[in-house]
């Protein structure tokens, strides 16, 4: 699951925040830090609560049998994850860095959605959107190269973290690699090559704060 409402706690969604209607329905919400790598739930196990990413990032991923990992999603700050349609979670979900996420019971917002619409709505919304980006992954890694993948996902990253022209990314390459389904050695490589055309530049010896040069050269690799 990946929707952004809002990215700013002050207009977070009335169903995880302290307007409306929701504090008078006394839903419990509690915040909880998690470190780099912290489990903040497993696959398999019961999906009780709905969660937000208040700082930091999350990743969501699957095992497959020959122990290659699969990330589904990356929830940033204001993201909501956590939401299935059935009672137990999919993926596993881990800290990508030092994280603090804000959870709700998924029970109590279910209550609260059979009497506000508005509730009804956004969790519409958020199913919506999950399907979406589940969609737009499924293309990115059916249907185009390397350097596409590694193209969609600046894009991606750029809408969601750029701030004062710089995009940090929290995540690093292996955990690109595992997204875009490619190898380590395959993304590095794609930077290189978009580096060396003059579309990004790189800031720092970690180089996972990224300035992008020349964004419309770069959206003709996402096809």
């Amino acid at each position: 699951m990946l929707v952004n409402l809002n990215s700013s706690p002050t207009n977070w969604p009335r169903f995880l925040g302290e307007h409306g209607n929701l504090s008078q329905n006394k839903i419990v919400l509690s915040e909880f830090k998690y470190g780099r790598g912290a489990e903040i739930f497993g696959e398999a196990e019961p999906a009780d609560y709905l969660y937000q990413v208040v700082d930091g990032a999350v990743r969501s991923y699957k095992l497959l049998s020959d122990g290659r990992r699969q990330i589904g999603a990356f929830h940033l700050a204001g993201d909501i994850f956590g939401l299935e349609n059935g009672t137990a979670h999919r993926f596993t979900a881990e800290a990508v860095v030092d994280t603090t996420v804000r959870l709700t019971k998924r029970v109590g917002l279910a209550q609260v959605a059979e009497r506000d619409a508005t509730v009804a709505r956004d969790l519409l919304n958020m199913t919506a959107s999950s399907l979406q980006h589940a969609e737009d992954h499924m293309l990115l890694l059916g249907r185009k190269t390397a350097l596409e993948r590694v193209a969609a996902f600046l894009l991606e990253m750029d809408r969601r973290l750029t701030a004062a022209g710089v995009m940090a990314l929290p995540m690093c390459r292996r955990d690109i690699a595992d997204y875009l389904g490619l190898t380590l050695e395959t993304v590095s490589r794609a930077l290189s090559v978009l580096h060396d055309k003059g579309i990004l530049g790189f800031i720092g010896q970690t180089q996972r704060q990224i300035v992008l040069l020349d964004r419309p050269k770069l959206a003709e690799f996402d096809l």
